[in-house]
């Protein structure tokens, strides 16, 4: 609520009117307030987000106000379903609105209001809201006081944060108006509803109230006063002295007394004042008329001042157009001179030339012939090796004619093919060894005849000329390229090639008669050359006959006639062989065009599909129809598998003997040797069958995959399925056991580590925890690795895996890798750090590991120093994860640091899930720290890296390092960062 000061004047400007006494008003000190509020509401309300759900009464909004289309604050002060009626704060007016109409406001336009609401003190409305008086009332108000500014006293305020107010509008009182017309009443204390207020003098119980002088923009004639009855002051301290004086004599005197001689006073007081008023009305009409004749006159004399000096502007400006236009005259006469001068100049020395060129007029008009005559030699010789239309109508006579089509064998083979992929789906979706016999044996049956069809194929093919045909589409096709370019693949039909032959045999009838004339016109100039040099021949014994001379008596006529005819013969062929194809042109040769490529390019595919498929039926020729009436064993396997057992179990007897060896109170070194020597030999026979049994399980799974795909059900004990499933990855045979290793204690803080030797080769096994549940989700993240390493483009950038086994006698999962010799980088960096171009080198290959595993869709989650190898100081491998846990286990690695650097992505940091971005991001930080092992970088929250140019860094790195060390959305993929100048040139 706010602080009133009794008696302090306020200047205020109106812009809402709610009945005859009540308004609003904003004080005229705010106004810079208000323009900059209406500024920063037009500038972020268009794009401040929309109201959504309920409304909250207390909260201030945007709306757009109807009539000016502008936004303003305001509260809502009820709403049904998407409509609002809302209170303009900053203005007091109301209006229903739409959703789609308001806007959220921020914290720092969430203020108190520009407006204020208040009602004259002492009155109240006479009638209510819905009769017309009421709204006559309003009006009335509106029309007085509405956009204007009035001078406000405050009086009190009510609960509701209403301001009783005393108003005047120069030295008029708004209370009184309202009360004149009768729209309001008095409230005061002591006067009844009704009844006429009684008027004091100045030092009766009723205080006269003068208003203060208007503030600035509110004028008041000096000296005016208004009688207006003043309600009891809202503070005891500022009751008139007076008034305290005399309530204590008049109190004594009787009642009668009292009143006569208070109504005689205010009788006698009203008289003095109304003659007051009216002299002072009378001096103020006076006053009026005076002022208003001279500022008359005082604006007859402005006006005409404004004309005259119009009429000085207007000449001044007429003087300096002509003075202008004078000018351009003199300039424009002096250029013209000049000009005449130059053309005088040019025509003197066109005579000069032109009686030069007389001199040599027949030279020249010779010399211009022969070069035509040359031209024209190249054109006919260019001509004769062949055009473009030649070209191109020889392509059309090689596609229309001469092709081959499909063979007559194929829909007959594809339909064997549909029933034997059918019998094929039968004997794959079967689940009971009882009914595959019968599967099989109708599947056989098919396959006879599906061998009938493929020889019958093969044979038809063996006689069409297939690499023929495509070594001469291609040919023609690469022909018609260089002279066309690219062609549509828009449908053209063969329409197109006989309106060619058409266009192509009118255009060579057309070049056929223009050539004839150029000859015959050629062939008349040589003669008559012929006869000219007979008759200037002096040497001839006898005259020439009179036939000879007589084209020489029309030398002047006869010379200009037959050159000129000649160059425009020349000129002529030369536009029709030279000429640029109009638009009807241009479209049938193009269409022509288009045309022959594609039935190149349908011919091709059609018999590259038969090629393919003469290969497929081919291949199924040897390697299926082998198998004609039954079905691959299995023997092989089951006896390598039954070597392996006896093997297993001789190795195990030898260790218990070499056990009891050593554990012997006295031990026989010799023995003790050849039983190692014995152990050694057992364990590689070992070893070499369950590589035989690996390499039949791949015979086995090829045919599987192939034509028969009942092997997994027929021989369900040699588990076909887990082999085929993990790309061979799973060796069952092998166990922890069977190895004869060494620990690797350095390397063993989180898991244990051991190296051995196997096939040859040392490997390293890493075990990992496992059970029932995690068994199968180790097999599938492994497989996948092992999948990418193994079939990926790029394999030289991870780590291969050898093969992965379950303990038998512990839940434990084997890994077995290549073992490299203080091959960590994070030892390499500790012993002997990288250069920048060995750190180039082995990171690349880091990026191309990432490049395969990102390829296939496995995400790594684990790139850290202790995961890349170094093999050689010039190649990095990019070591294998923890196959047990899964990507977002993974990323919580307490190992992702490099030195003191995070290495986890910041959006995975947020909570986010790792994704093949999160990867690149600690690959920038891996280069960040390989460059810079001893600096604490103090990366941006989203992750950016500051400001490296103080850092000593390669120029291509420096480019490159921003754009992995950024927002996942902006971070580079491994293919862009391998093809990146960084990585680009090793």
């Amino acid at each position: 609520m706010d602080k009133t000061v009794p008696g302090k004047m306020e200047l205020v400007g109106v812009t809402h009117v709610v009945d005859a006494i009540t308004f609003w008003a904003q004080n005229v000190s705010d106004d810079p307030a208000v323009e900059r509020m209406t500024s920063v509401l037009s500038a972020r309300c268009p794009t401040a987000r929309r109201l959504t759900g309920n409304p909250c009464p207390q909260k201030v909004y945007g709306a757009l106000f109807s009539e000016d289309r502008c936004w303003y604050r305001c509260k809502v002060q009820h709403h049904d379903d998407d409509k609002f009626t809302v209170c303009y704060i900053d203005y007091g007016n109301m209006e229903l609105v739409s959703r789609s109409s308001l806007v959220e406001l921020p914290e720092d336009l969430q203020t108190g209001c520009l407006a204020k609401k208040y009602r004259f003190w002492g009155f109240h409305v006479n009638s209510d809201e819905d009769s017309q008086h009421f709204v006559q009332g309003k009006i009335f108000l509106r029309n007085l006081i509405y956009g204007k500014k009035l001078r406000i006293q405050k009086k009190s305020v009510c609960f509701d944060g209403t301001i009783l107010v005393h108003a005047f509008q120069g030295d008029l009182d708004i209370g009184e108006e309202v009360m004149k017309m009768k729209f309001a009443k008095l409230s005061i204390p002591g006067c009844r509803e009704g009844s006429n207020p009684t008027w004091q003098d100045p030092l009766g119980p009723w205080g006269l109230r003068t208003p203060e002088r208007a503030s600035q923009g509110d004028t008041v004639q000096a000296g005016s006063q208004v009688l207006v009855p003043k309600p009891r002051p809202a503070f005891p301290e500022h009751v008139p002295q007076v008034l305290k004086e005399k309530s204590t004599t008049t109190a004594l005197q009787p009642a009668s007394l009292l009143k006569k001689k208070l109504d005689q006073e205010l009788m006698e007081e009203n008289e003095r004042l109304k003659e007051e008023k009216s002299a002072q009305h009378r001096s103020a009409l006076l006053l009026g008329k005076e002022l208003t004749e001279a500022q008359t006159e005082l604006q007859r004399m402005k006006d005409s001042r404004m004309r005259d000096a119009i009429e000085i502007q207007k000449l001044k400006e007429d003087n300096g157009v002509l003075r202008q236009k004078a000018d351009e005259l003199g300039k424009q006469l002096r250029d013209v001179q000049q000009e005449l001068q130059v053309t005088k100049q040019q025509v003197t020395d066109s005579v000069e030339v032109a009686d030069k060129r007389l001199e040599t007029a027949v030279g020249d008009r010779l010399g211009q012939l022969a070069q035509k005559v040359e031209s024209l030699r190249g054109v006919r010789e260019a001509c004769a090796r062949g055009t473009y239309r030649d070209s191109l109508l020889e392509a059309i006579d090689i596609v229309a004619h001469n092709g081959i089509s499909s063979p007559a064998s194929l829909e007959k083979l594809e339909a064997v093919w549909r029933e034997y992929d059918l019998a094929q789906d039968m004997v794959k979706a079967c689940h009971k060894r009882e009914d595959l016999e019968e599967l099989i044996e109708k599947r056989n049956g098919v396959r006879r005849m599906l061998a009938v069809a493929v020889d019958d194929f093969i044979q038809e093919v063996d006689g069409l000329p297939i690499s023929k045909r495509m070594d001469t589409l291609e040919a023609v096709g690469a022909s018609l390229t260089t002279v066309f370019g690219s062609f549509s693949m828009e449908e053209v039909g063969d329409e197109t090639f006989e309106r060619f032959r058409q266009w192509n045999s009118q255009k060579q009838q057309e070049t056929q008669s223009v050539k004839e004339g150029t000859d015959e016109t050629l062939k008349f100039l040589c003669s008559w050359f012929e006869k000219v040099v007979k008759f200037f021949s002096l040497s001839s014994e006898s005259p020439p006959p009179l036939s000879v001379t007589a084209p020489l008596s029309v030398t002047a006529m006869g010379v200009d006639v037959l050159l000129q005819r000649a160059e425009l013969s020349l000129c002529q062929e030369l536009d029709v062989s030279l000429a640029e194809q109009n638009s009807r042109d241009m479209e049938i040769v193009s269409s022509a065009f288009h045309r022959v490529m594609q039935r190149i390019g349908k011919e091709q595919s059609l018999l590259r599909a038969v090629r393919e498929k003469y290969l497929l039926n081919s291949q199924f020729q040897e390697e299926v129809l082998r198998w004609q009436d039954d079905t691959p064993k299995a023997d092989q396997l089951f006896s390598i598998k039954k070597r392996i057992k006896n093997l297993r179990s001789q190795l195990r007897w030898r260790l218990v003997e070499q056990g009891s060896l050593e554990e012997a109170e006295e031990v026989d070194l010799p023995e003790i040797e050849k039983k190692n020597t014995e152990i050694e030999l057992t364990r590689n026979a070992l070893f070499q069958e369950i590589g035989l049994e690996k390499e039949e399980y791949r015979k086995l799974a090829v045919l599987a995959r192939g034509g028969f795909p009942e092997l997994p059900l027929l021989y369900h004990d040699a588990d076909l399925l887990s082999f085929m499933n993990s790309e061979g990855l799973v060796v069952k045979s092998l166990d922890r056991d069977l190895f004869a290793s060494v620990p690797l204690r350095e390397l063993s803080s989180r898991r244990p580590l051991v190296c051995t030797e196997f096939q040859g080769q040392q490997v390293v096994l890493k075990g990992y925890c496992v059970d029932a549940q995690s068994e199968a989700s180790t097999v599938e993240r492994a497989t996948q690795y092992y999948r990418a390493s193994m079939f990926g483009e790029e394999q030289k950038g991870l780590l291969p895996l050898l093969a992965l086994f379950f303990g038998k006698s512990d839940p434990m999962a084997y890994v077995m890798v290549p073992y490299i010799p203080c091959g960590m980088l994070q030892l390499v960096q500790n012993s002997s750090p990288l250069n920048t171009s060995e750190i180039t080198a082995v990171m690349r290959g880091v990026v191309l590991g990432l490049r395969t595993l990102h390829g296939s869709g496995v995400i790594h989650g684990s790139l850290h120093p202790s995961n890349v190898f170094v093999f050689g100081r010039e190649q990095g491998l990019l070591g294998d994860f923890d196959f047990t846990k899964d990507p977002d286990q993974r990323v919580a690695d307490p190992r992702m640091l490099a030195g003191a650097l995070s290495l986890v992505a910041p959006e995975v940091a947020q909570g986010e899930p790792p994704s093949p971005a999160c990867d690149m991001y600690a690959l920038g930080c891996l280069l960040l720290w390989l460059h810079f092992p001893e600096v604490k970088f103090a990366l941006k929250p989203d992750g950016c890296l500051s400001d490296t140019s103080e850092m000593k860094l390669d120029p291509r790195l420096r480019i490159l390092l921003p754009q992995l060390l950024c927002s996942s959305s902006r971070r580079l993929a491994a293919s862009d960062v391998l093809s990146h100048d960084y990585f680009s040139g090793q």
